[in-house]
């Protein structure tokens, strides 16, 4: 595709890099990106894949801008507070660079719409926060036959890897089972170095231009791991797995599967999502309740520092690692209620007590965030 004179004007810092040059700007114009979430790693992957002259990038995401999401997700602004993702996403890159066509997808990426969504793009890059949908990803870059441009972040860890079965291992080749359900937190439980998303991002855009214009040597069969505590960048070699399940000579895997049944986790924090709904308890039903005569044990599955937050005082402190191990020291007769940040840690705390026998349970809907709006507006929401 040629170049117009404004073109050659915006990109002329590429041009004159050898290795770039007219011949791979064209290249890139050409080029289609399928970017999957447009949060902390998405934000940096788009601004810096549009400016560069990806020509057409498509941007899946479900979710709404919130305030919270401005500490990482630059893309977005204080005005796109409650707009759709995708949305604000679109009409920033359009604003950024109108002579790219940007397609967005405001919907989920679930099994039953990813090989559609994915199809025709030349290569798929995971800018989400959950298993589920890493291993959807994966599996639809397999089956498609186009790289995955990999990335993950937590706390102040990152990870980068270009997974491109026809060449190297795919991402289940590396993990072919995930974590045991719980193990690992989410950025929303855990935290996560606003900096960090856009530091593993940029690298995530990097290896995805390079990918394009077919220059240098790339991650395939390598993962970076980077440590901004440290500022540390570590390298491993990654191998293929001739029994892989899904990118083998004789794959088991054939067709898309249920992912969250297979990672035993949902595919987004939503806490509403998480439970059956008569699990719950409002936190003006709670406060009544600890109000009573006899009020109900309330646990606080949150980590300590997060006390120095915000915290009910009536609250016994178990975080939910240690949960398991103190089980012993709880009756099975008490009704017990489980509360964190917002309902994910303790929904996944109560499910782990009801394996244990125990079925006098409730979950704070929304946790102490939800409680901090309608019981106690002098604690705040984070």
């Amino acid at each position: 595709m040629k170049l117009s004179h404004e073109e050659i004007k915006r990109y002329s810092r590429h041009l004159l890099i050898p290795e770039v040059g007219l011949e791979g700007q064209e290249k890139l114009k050409s080029s289609s990106v399928l970017i999957v979430g447009t949060g902390g790693l998405g934000s940096p992957l788009a601004l810096y894949l549009a400016a560069a002259g990806v020509g057409h990038i498509g941007l899946v995401d479900y979710d709404v801008v919130d305030f919270s999401n401005l500490q990482r997700q630059v893309i977005h602004g204080s005005a796109n507070i409650d707009q759709l993702k995708v949305e604000s996403a679109k009409a920033r890159l359009l604003d950024l660079n109108p002579q790219i066509e940007v397609s967005a997808y405001n919907e989920p990426f679930v099994s039953e719409n990813a090989i559609e969504i994915a199809t025709g793009y030349d290569l798929v890059i995971d800018g989400t926060d959950n298993f589920p949908t890493r291993y959807l990803v994966n599996d639809v870059s397999v089956m498609l036959g186009i790289p995955n441009i990999y990335g993950s972040i937590f706390r102040f860890d990152g990870q980068v890897s270009i997974f491109d079965a026809k060449d190297g291992p795919c991402y289940r080749c590396v993990f072919p089972e995930p974590p045991p359900p719980g193990l690992v937190p989410s950025c929303a439980e855990g935290g996560v170095l606003g900096v960090l998303p856009g530091t593993i991002g940029t690298l995530q855009a990097t290896e995805a231009l390079k990918v394009l214009l077919n220059i240098g040597s790339n991650l395939k069969g390598r993962m970076l791991l980077y440590n901004a505590l440290d500022l540390s960048f570590d390298f491993i070699n990654l191998r293929k797995n001739p029994n892989c399940k899904v990118c083998s000579e004789n794959p088991e895997i054939t067709e898309l599967i249920d992912y969250e049944e297979f990672c035993g986790v949902p595919m987004n924090d939503h806490e509403d999502d998480f439970l059956d709904e008569k699990w719950d308890i409002t936190p003006i039903a709670l406060a009544e309740l600890l109000k009573g005569e006899n009020p109900p044990i309330l646990i606080d599955v949150r980590e300590p520092h997060e006390l120095s937050i915000s915290k009910i005082d009536a609250a016994k402190l178990i975080p939910l690692g240690q949960l398991a191990a103190q089980l012993s020291t709880l009756d099975t007769a008490d009704e017990i209620i489980l509360m964190c940040k917002s309902g994910v840690r303790s929904g996944r705390a109560l499910e782990l007590m009801l394996g244990a026998g125990f079925r006098k349970l409730k979950n704070l809907k929304g946790g102490i965030n939800a409680w901090a709006e309608s019981v106690d507006e002098s604690l705040p929401i984070y």
